[in-house]
């Protein structure tokens, strides 16, 4: 089994945290984005997981392919870095794979978690997950008959076709047939939008008999911008039982953590109130403060602050009073 995860994008609607860093590395409870869909991946099937191939930018710089690496190597797997400098859509980005592309396949799309107790069928040819959703015209949607093989894809249906909402995880029990139709986009220049389409390409193989299949996740996590991804972060800190949560290397000094919260190593906390739902990175210290419900990430200084459904970046300095924040990387505000 070789996984496949296309990560190209900066992020832009998650600025300004995704100034500096792509927004599958931002943390959540404690990991980055990334490591938690890969583990989550990997436990969703019986077969050994060889290789992992991450699609990227030659502008994510030298730090980020190293990350990823050793994420690759921390489930067993060895990592592979692609790159995608061109934005020609989903399609080009997973041929960027090259030859990996062969036997069974998973391709994820890292800008998305979820919570789910599914296992792969490696018979099928091929696996969709899904989620029912309010509004399915912001989301690519299957149709299914009553055996639940999916008939249809489409695209963002301006009137209701489906409430089955496409996740970005798949599974291709053949790689190689799924890069020849993707390649076959490209050779004859079939575009939507001007760019080439995975779902082209899966609709060209189910039109020559492949059979793909509805996989279903239990929640669908987003983290498309500031609020969303705080409440990810919320829900994975209450479904994640294994982790060690408060390290052990953290400093509490009259102070009360309301879990479930995530405290990192060398995190100093005084005459605070922290939590429910908040993430703080290593190196930390929070005085006098009340935070609930939000991410901090590493080497922040926050003082006298009282701060809900958050985002604040790294080595960052806060004093004040109450704010909903969306803070980036190296800022300073003292009220």
């Amino acid at each position: 089994m070789r996984i496949i995860i296309p990560m190209a994008g900066w992020g832009t609607r998650l600025r300004p945290h995704t100034l500096t860093i792509p927004k599958p590395m931002l943390p959540i409870a404690g990991k980055p984005i990334v490591q938690r869909l890969v583990e989550g991946l990997v436990k969703s099937t019986d077969q050994k997981v060889d290789d992992i191939v991450f699609i990227i930018r030659e502008d994510f710089g030298k730090v980020i392919p190293e990350q990823l690496l050793k994420i690759a190597k921390s489930v067993g797997s060895k990592g592979h870095i692609r790159y995608q400098d061109v934005p020609l859509g989903t399609a080009h980005a997973i041929l960027c794979a090259g030859d990996f592309l062969e036997g069974n396949l998973i391709v994820a799309f890292a800008d998305t978690l979820f919570k789910s107790e599914f296992k792969i069928n490696p018979a099928q040819d091929g696996v969709i997950w899904v989620q029912k959703v309010a509004d399915p015209s912001a989301f690519g949607v299957v149709k299914l008959n009553a055996d639940n093989v999916i008939t249809d894809f489409v695209e963002k249906p301006k009137d209701f076709i489906s409430d089955l909402a496409i996740i970005g995880i798949y599974y291709f029990k053949d790689g190689v047939y799924l890069r020849k139709e993707m390649q076959y986009l490209i050779d004859n220049d079939i575009k939507q939008k001007g760019e080439y389409w995975l779902t082209d390409a899966m609709e060209r193989m189910k039109t020559q008999g492949a059979k793909f299949y509805k996989g279903e996740v239990i929640e669908w996590l987003d983290c498309g911008n500031k609020d969303a991804t705080v409440y990810t972060n919320q829900r994975v800190l209450e479904f994640i039982k294994q982790e060690p949560l408060v390290s052990k290397k953290a400093v509490l000094e009259n102070s009360v953590i309301v879990p479930p919260c995530f405290i990192d190593d060398d995190v100093v906390i005084k005459n605070s109130v922290v939590g429910p739902y908040v993430s703080v990175g290593k190196g930390t210290v929070i005085e006098n403060s009340v935070i609930q419900n939000s991410i901090v990430q590493t080497k922040t200084n926050l003082k006298n602050k009282l701060i809900g459904n958050s985002m604040i970046g790294n080595s960052v300095k806060l004093e004040g009073r109450l704010e909903d924040l969306s803070v980036g990387d190296n800022n300073v505000l003292i009220q």
